[in-house]
Protein backbone atom coordinates (compact mmCIF):
# COMPACT_ATOMS: atom_id res chain seq x y z
CA UNK A 1 0.00 0.00 0.00
CA UNK A 2 3.35 2.15 0.24
CA UNK A 3 4.08 1.68 -3.24
CA UNK A 4 6.82 -0.82 -2.33
CA UNK A 5 7.54 -3.53 -4.86
CA UNK A 6 9.62 -6.22 -3.31
CA UNK A 7 11.44 -8.88 -5.42
CA UNK A 8 12.68 -12.34 -3.99
CA UNK A 9 15.59 -14.64 -5.35
CA UNK A 10 15.72 -17.72 -4.10
CA UNK A 11 17.10 -21.01 -5.30
CA UNK A 12 14.81 -24.06 -6.88
CA UNK A 13 16.60 -27.47 -7.45
CA UNK A 14 16.51 -29.13 -10.59
CA UNK A 15 16.85 -32.61 -11.48
CA UNK A 16 18.08 -34.72 -14.23
CA UNK A 17 16.02 -38.44 -14.00
CA UNK A 18 18.12 -40.84 -15.58
CA UNK A 19 15.15 -42.96 -16.30
CA UNK A 20 13.49 -40.45 -18.36
CA UNK A 21 16.07 -38.48 -19.03
CA UNK A 22 14.01 -35.20 -18.52
CA UNK A 23 14.85 -32.76 -16.35
CA UNK A 24 12.11 -31.28 -13.04
CA UNK A 25 12.41 -28.27 -11.24
CA UNK A 26 11.71 -28.34 -7.79
CA UNK A 27 8.02 -27.41 -6.76
CA UNK A 28 7.41 -25.16 -4.10
CA UNK A 29 3.98 -24.79 -2.32
CA UNK A 30 4.28 -20.76 -1.97
CA UNK A 31 4.69 -20.33 -5.29
CA UNK A 32 1.30 -20.39 -8.21
CA UNK A 33 1.56 -22.02 -11.01
CA UNK A 34 2.48 -18.88 -12.47
CA UNK A 35 6.11 -18.88 -11.06
CA UNK A 36 6.50 -15.13 -10.94
CA UNK A 37 3.66 -15.08 -8.16
CA UNK A 38 3.42 -16.27 -4.86
CA UNK A 39 0.34 -18.52 -4.05
CA UNK A 40 -0.84 -15.92 -1.41
CA UNK A 41 -0.58 -13.20 -4.10
CA UNK A 42 -2.73 -15.37 -6.47
CA UNK A 43 -5.51 -16.02 -3.88
CA UNK A 44 -5.82 -11.84 -3.01
CA UNK A 45 -6.30 -11.32 -7.13
CA UNK A 46 -8.88 -13.98 -7.47
CA UNK A 47 -10.60 -12.10 -4.10
CA UNK A 48 -10.82 -9.12 -6.25
CA UNK A 49 -11.52 -10.53 -9.26
CA UNK A 50 -14.75 -11.71 -7.98
CA UNK A 51 -15.66 -8.03 -6.77
CA UNK A 52 -14.30 -5.96 -9.48
CA UNK A 53 -13.47 -5.90 -12.95
CA UNK A 54 -9.77 -7.76 -14.61
CA UNK A 55 -9.59 -3.93 -15.99
CA UNK A 56 -9.66 -2.23 -12.66
CA UNK A 57 -7.50 -5.34 -10.70
CA UNK A 58 -4.60 -5.09 -13.50
CA UNK A 59 -4.62 -1.12 -12.36
CA UNK A 60 -5.18 -1.51 -9.15
CA UNK A 61 -2.08 -3.96 -8.94
CA UNK A 62 -0.02 -2.78 -11.50
CA UNK A 63 -0.17 -5.55 -13.86
CA UNK A 64 -1.18 -7.03 -16.97
CA UNK A 65 -4.67 -7.83 -17.94
CA UNK A 66 -3.52 -11.19 -19.10
CA UNK A 67 -1.75 -11.85 -15.78
CA UNK A 68 -4.98 -11.33 -13.38
CA UNK A 69 -6.76 -13.44 -15.79
CA UNK A 70 -4.25 -16.21 -15.42
CA UNK A 71 -3.93 -15.60 -11.31
CA UNK A 72 -7.97 -15.52 -11.74
CA UNK A 73 -8.00 -18.94 -13.22
CA UNK A 74 -5.92 -20.19 -10.35
CA UNK A 75 -8.17 -19.31 -7.46
CA UNK A 76 -11.13 -20.32 -9.64
CA UNK A 77 -9.84 -23.64 -10.07
CA UNK A 78 -9.09 -23.66 -6.51
CA UNK A 79 -12.87 -23.45 -5.44
CA UNK A 80 -14.01 -25.77 -7.98
CA UNK A 81 -11.43 -28.52 -6.67
CA UNK A 82 -12.53 -27.68 -2.72
CA UNK A 83 -16.08 -27.49 -3.93
CA UNK A 84 -16.27 -30.50 -5.87
CA UNK A 85 -18.89 -32.85 -7.55
CA UNK A 86 -21.76 -33.89 -5.37
CA UNK A 87 -24.63 -36.41 -6.24
CA UNK A 88 -27.51 -33.91 -6.54
CA UNK A 89 -30.81 -34.94 -6.04
CA UNK A 90 -32.48 -32.21 -7.82
CA UNK A 91 -30.71 -30.99 -10.67
CA UNK A 92 -31.77 -27.78 -12.98
CA UNK A 93 -30.36 -27.77 -17.14
CA UNK A 94 -30.65 -24.77 -19.02
CA UNK A 95 -28.14 -23.25 -21.99
CA UNK A 96 -26.75 -20.23 -22.22
CA UNK A 97 -25.55 -18.44 -25.58
CA UNK A 98 -22.06 -17.60 -25.37
CA UNK A 99 -22.04 -15.56 -28.56
CA UNK A 100 -23.96 -14.87 -31.76
CA UNK A 101 -24.96 -17.46 -34.16
CA UNK A 102 -26.87 -20.11 -31.93
CA UNK A 103 -23.91 -21.31 -30.32
CA UNK A 104 -24.69 -22.66 -26.89
CA UNK A 105 -23.27 -24.81 -23.69
CA UNK A 106 -25.30 -26.61 -21.64
CA UNK A 107 -25.20 -25.67 -17.58
CA UNK A 108 -26.30 -28.11 -15.04
CA UNK A 109 -27.29 -27.04 -11.53
CA UNK A 110 -27.82 -28.62 -8.24
CA UNK A 111 -30.98 -27.25 -6.83
CA UNK A 112 -30.52 -28.39 -3.43
CA UNK A 113 -27.16 -26.71 -2.65
CA UNK A 114 -28.01 -23.60 -5.40
CA UNK A 115 -24.95 -23.15 -7.53
CA UNK A 116 -24.28 -24.83 -10.76
CA UNK A 117 -21.75 -27.77 -11.18
CA UNK A 118 -21.21 -28.02 -14.79
CA UNK A 119 -21.13 -26.69 -17.88
CA UNK A 120 -20.16 -28.00 -21.27
CA UNK A 121 -21.61 -29.70 -24.39
CA UNK A 122 -20.94 -27.74 -28.21
CA UNK A 123 -24.71 -27.16 -28.26
CA UNK A 124 -28.48 -28.04 -27.63
CA UNK A 125 -28.34 -31.64 -28.51
CA UNK A 126 -28.97 -34.87 -26.66
CA UNK A 127 -25.38 -35.86 -26.91
CA UNK A 128 -24.05 -31.97 -25.38
CA UNK A 129 -26.34 -33.08 -21.77
CA UNK A 130 -24.92 -36.99 -22.19
CA UNK A 131 -21.56 -35.42 -21.39
CA UNK A 132 -22.44 -34.14 -17.81
CA UNK A 133 -24.07 -37.94 -17.56
CA UNK A 134 -20.61 -39.00 -18.33
CA UNK A 135 -19.00 -37.20 -15.92
CA UNK A 136 -20.80 -37.45 -12.87
CA UNK A 137 -20.96 -41.09 -13.35
CA UNK A 138 -23.74 -44.12 -13.49
CA UNK A 139 -24.11 -44.18 -9.62
CA UNK A 140 -24.75 -40.61 -9.04
CA UNK A 141 -26.68 -40.31 -11.95
CA UNK A 142 -29.27 -43.12 -10.70
CA UNK A 143 -29.48 -40.93 -7.50
CA UNK A 144 -31.27 -37.90 -8.97
CA UNK A 145 -34.87 -37.58 -8.21
CA UNK A 146 -35.99 -34.35 -9.97
CA UNK A 147 -35.13 -32.70 -12.91
CA UNK A 148 -36.15 -28.97 -13.69
CA UNK A 149 -35.59 -28.70 -17.44
CA UNK A 150 -37.45 -26.34 -20.58
CA UNK A 151 -39.33 -28.43 -22.65
CA UNK A 152 -36.86 -29.38 -25.41
CA UNK A 153 -37.13 -32.54 -26.20
CA UNK A 154 -33.15 -33.51 -26.18
CA UNK A 155 -32.74 -32.63 -22.82
CA UNK A 156 -35.47 -35.14 -21.51
CA UNK A 157 -34.40 -37.70 -24.21
CA UNK A 158 -30.71 -37.69 -22.58
CA UNK A 159 -32.03 -37.20 -19.22
CA UNK A 160 -34.44 -40.64 -19.63
CA UNK A 161 -31.75 -42.33 -20.79
CA UNK A 162 -29.03 -41.45 -17.98
CA UNK A 163 -31.59 -40.72 -14.74
CA UNK A 164 -34.37 -43.32 -15.50
CA UNK A 165 -34.98 -42.83 -11.91
CA UNK A 166 -35.64 -38.65 -12.18
CA UNK A 167 -38.78 -37.21 -12.52
CA UNK A 168 -39.42 -33.86 -14.71
CA UNK A 169 -40.49 -30.66 -13.61
CA UNK A 170 -41.14 -27.71 -16.59
CA UNK A 171 -39.64 -24.45 -15.69
CA UNK A 172 -42.08 -22.23 -15.36
CA UNK A 173 -40.04 -19.39 -16.29
CA UNK A 174 -39.67 -21.13 -20.10
CA UNK A 175 -43.03 -21.82 -20.16
CA UNK A 176 -44.20 -17.98 -19.00
CA UNK A 177 -42.15 -16.69 -21.77
CA UNK A 178 -43.74 -18.71 -24.64
CA UNK A 179 -47.04 -17.02 -23.53
CA UNK A 180 -45.45 -14.07 -23.31
CA UNK A 181 -44.14 -14.40 -26.92
CA UNK A 182 -48.12 -15.66 -27.97
CA UNK A 183 -49.01 -12.18 -26.37
CA UNK A 184 -46.42 -10.40 -28.59
CA UNK A 185 -47.56 -12.51 -31.68
CA UNK A 186 -51.15 -11.00 -31.00
CA UNK A 187 -50.23 -7.38 -30.23
CA UNK A 188 -47.87 -7.94 -33.84
CA UNK A 189 -51.36 -9.18 -35.37
CA UNK A 190 -53.56 -6.88 -34.07
CA UNK A 191 -50.87 -3.63 -35.28
CA UNK A 192 -50.82 -5.04 -38.69
CA UNK A 193 -54.78 -5.17 -38.44
CA UNK A 194 -55.61 -1.77 -38.06
CA UNK A 195 -54.57 1.50 -39.73
CA UNK A 196 -54.55 5.44 -38.69
CA UNK A 197 -55.38 6.32 -34.82
CA UNK A 198 -56.23 2.83 -33.88
CA UNK A 199 -52.02 1.94 -34.01
CA UNK A 200 -50.88 4.76 -32.32
CA UNK A 201 -52.14 3.10 -29.43
CA UNK A 202 -50.16 -0.03 -29.65
CA UNK A 203 -46.94 0.76 -31.32
CA UNK A 204 -44.02 1.11 -29.07
CA UNK A 205 -46.10 -0.80 -26.38
CA UNK A 206 -43.98 -3.79 -26.51
CA UNK A 207 -42.47 -3.44 -23.37
CA UNK A 208 -45.59 -2.61 -21.57
CA UNK A 209 -47.83 -5.23 -22.49
CA UNK A 210 -44.99 -7.90 -21.59
CA UNK A 211 -43.53 -6.58 -18.48
CA UNK A 212 -45.23 -7.30 -15.24
CA UNK A 213 -47.80 -4.58 -13.77
CA UNK A 214 -45.76 -4.37 -10.68
CA UNK A 215 -42.65 -3.41 -12.57
CA UNK A 216 -44.38 -0.34 -14.73
CA UNK A 217 -43.55 2.93 -13.84
CA UNK A 218 -46.81 5.65 -13.25
CA UNK A 219 -46.32 6.30 -16.59
CA UNK A 220 -46.27 2.60 -17.86
CA UNK A 221 -49.60 1.60 -15.72
CA UNK A 222 -50.97 4.53 -17.17
CA UNK A 223 -49.79 3.69 -21.30
CA UNK A 224 -51.13 0.01 -20.37
CA UNK A 225 -54.70 0.89 -19.25
CA UNK A 226 -54.98 3.13 -22.05
CA UNK A 227 -53.88 0.15 -24.62
CA UNK A 228 -56.07 -2.43 -23.34
CA UNK A 229 -59.03 0.19 -23.03
CA UNK A 230 -58.62 1.04 -26.60
CA UNK A 231 -58.18 -2.80 -28.10
CA UNK A 232 -60.43 -5.77 -26.81
CA UNK A 233 -58.27 -8.29 -28.32
CA UNK A 234 -55.68 -7.48 -26.39
CA UNK A 235 -57.07 -6.50 -23.58
CA UNK A 236 -57.99 -10.49 -23.66
CA UNK A 237 -54.96 -11.80 -24.55
CA UNK A 238 -53.29 -10.07 -21.69
CA UNK A 239 -55.72 -10.98 -19.05
CA UNK A 240 -55.16 -14.43 -19.95
CA UNK A 241 -51.68 -14.80 -19.99
CA UNK A 242 -51.98 -12.83 -16.34
CA UNK A 243 -54.55 -15.63 -14.97
CA UNK A 244 -52.55 -18.77 -16.23
CA UNK A 245 -49.55 -17.94 -13.67
CA UNK A 246 -52.09 -19.26 -10.70
CA UNK A 247 -51.77 -22.71 -12.34
CA UNK A 248 -48.45 -22.98 -10.15
CA UNK A 249 -50.22 -22.17 -6.74
CA UNK A 250 -52.11 -25.51 -6.57
CA UNK A 251 -50.89 -28.37 -4.60
CA UNK A 252 -53.36 -31.43 -6.23
CA UNK A 253 -52.82 -32.44 -9.90
CA UNK A 254 -56.85 -32.40 -9.82
CA UNK A 255 -57.20 -29.15 -9.08
CA UNK A 256 -54.19 -27.96 -11.50
CA UNK A 257 -56.32 -29.56 -14.60
CA UNK A 258 -59.39 -28.48 -13.94
CA UNK A 259 -58.33 -24.68 -13.72
CA UNK A 260 -56.04 -25.26 -17.27
CA UNK A 261 -59.37 -26.96 -18.73
CA UNK A 262 -61.45 -23.71 -17.66
CA UNK A 263 -58.70 -21.40 -18.77
CA UNK A 264 -58.43 -23.23 -22.49
CA UNK A 265 -62.14 -22.96 -22.86
CA UNK A 266 -62.64 -19.38 -22.21
CA UNK A 267 -60.23 -19.46 -25.37
CA UNK A 268 -63.56 -19.97 -27.18
CA UNK A 269 -64.51 -17.53 -29.52
CA UNK A 270 -61.50 -15.66 -29.00
CA UNK A 271 -60.02 -15.74 -32.04
CA UNK A 272 -56.45 -15.89 -30.27
CA UNK A 273 -54.98 -18.44 -32.53
CA UNK A 274 -51.09 -18.00 -31.16
CA UNK A 275 -52.89 -18.99 -27.40
CA UNK A 276 -54.64 -22.28 -28.69
CA UNK A 277 -51.84 -23.08 -30.22
CA UNK A 278 -49.73 -22.59 -26.46
CA UNK A 279 -52.46 -24.28 -25.25
CA UNK A 280 -51.99 -27.27 -27.33
CA UNK A 281 -48.28 -27.26 -26.04
CA UNK A 282 -49.31 -27.31 -22.59
CA UNK A 283 -51.51 -30.17 -23.53
CA UNK A 284 -48.41 -32.57 -24.80
CA UNK A 285 -45.80 -31.68 -21.81
CA UNK A 286 -48.87 -31.61 -19.37
CA UNK A 287 -47.04 -34.51 -17.22
CA UNK A 288 -44.35 -32.22 -16.75
CA UNK A 289 -45.77 -29.38 -15.62
CA UNK A 290 -48.33 -31.08 -13.21
CA UNK A 291 -45.35 -32.83 -11.33
CA UNK A 292 -45.29 -29.32 -9.62
CA UNK A 293 -48.51 -29.64 -7.95
CA UNK A 294 -46.81 -32.46 -5.97
CA UNK A 295 -45.00 -31.82 -2.30
CA UNK A 296 -42.23 -33.07 -3.17
CA UNK A 297 -41.32 -31.95 -6.65
CA UNK A 298 -41.63 -28.33 -4.69
CA UNK A 299 -37.45 -26.79 -5.90
CA UNK A 300 -36.90 -23.86 -6.60
CA UNK A 301 -37.55 -23.28 -9.95
CA UNK A 302 -36.46 -19.33 -10.30
CA UNK A 303 -32.85 -20.33 -9.26
CA UNK A 304 -31.83 -21.16 -12.97
CA UNK A 305 -33.67 -18.04 -14.08
CA UNK A 306 -31.47 -16.09 -11.39
CA UNK A 307 -28.30 -17.79 -12.27
CA UNK A 308 -28.63 -17.05 -16.39
CA UNK A 309 -29.47 -13.72 -15.31
CA UNK A 310 -26.21 -13.60 -13.46
CA UNK A 311 -24.24 -14.99 -16.37
CA UNK A 312 -25.73 -12.66 -18.34
CA UNK A 313 -23.81 -9.64 -16.03
CA UNK A 314 -20.66 -11.27 -16.03
CA UNK A 315 -20.60 -11.76 -19.55
CA UNK A 316 -21.28 -7.88 -20.03
CA UNK A 317 -19.05 -6.85 -17.13
CA UNK A 318 -16.69 -8.74 -19.35
CA UNK A 319 -17.84 -7.28 -22.58
CA UNK A 320 -17.82 -11.02 -23.44
CA UNK A 321 -15.48 -13.73 -22.92
CA UNK A 322 -13.05 -15.11 -25.76
CA UNK A 323 -11.77 -17.91 -23.59
CA UNK A 324 -14.00 -20.29 -22.79
CA UNK A 325 -12.27 -22.31 -20.15
CA UNK A 326 -12.37 -18.78 -18.01
CA UNK A 327 -16.17 -18.04 -18.63
CA UNK A 328 -17.04 -22.10 -17.44
CA UNK A 329 -14.98 -21.18 -13.96
CA UNK A 330 -16.90 -18.06 -14.05
CA UNK A 331 -19.97 -19.55 -13.97
CA UNK A 332 -19.10 -22.41 -11.51
CA UNK A 333 -17.56 -20.66 -9.14
CA UNK A 334 -20.42 -17.69 -9.14
CA UNK A 335 -22.21 -18.92 -6.31
CA UNK A 336 -19.47 -20.52 -4.24
CA UNK A 337 -17.80 -18.52 -1.09
CA UNK A 338 -14.49 -16.75 -1.06
CA UNK A 339 -11.45 -19.19 -0.03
Amino acid sequence: MVGWRIYLQFERWRVHCPRCRGVYVERLDWLAKNPRYTQRFAMHVGVLCHEMTNKAVAELERLHDSTVKDLDKIYMQKQVARAGLPAPRAIGIDEISIRKGHDYRVVVCDLDRGRPIWVGGRGRLEKDLDGFFDVLGAKKSAAIELAAMDMWKPFRSSLEKNAPNARVVYDKFHIMGHLSDALDEVRRSEYHRHVGKDRTFIKGQRYTLLSRRDNLSRDGKASLRKLLKANKRLNTAYLLKEAFGQLWDYRHEGWARRFFDNWRASLKWQRLKPYERFADMIERHWDGIAAYCKPENKVSLGFVEGLNNKIRVIQRRAYGLRDEEYLRLKVLTCMLPKL
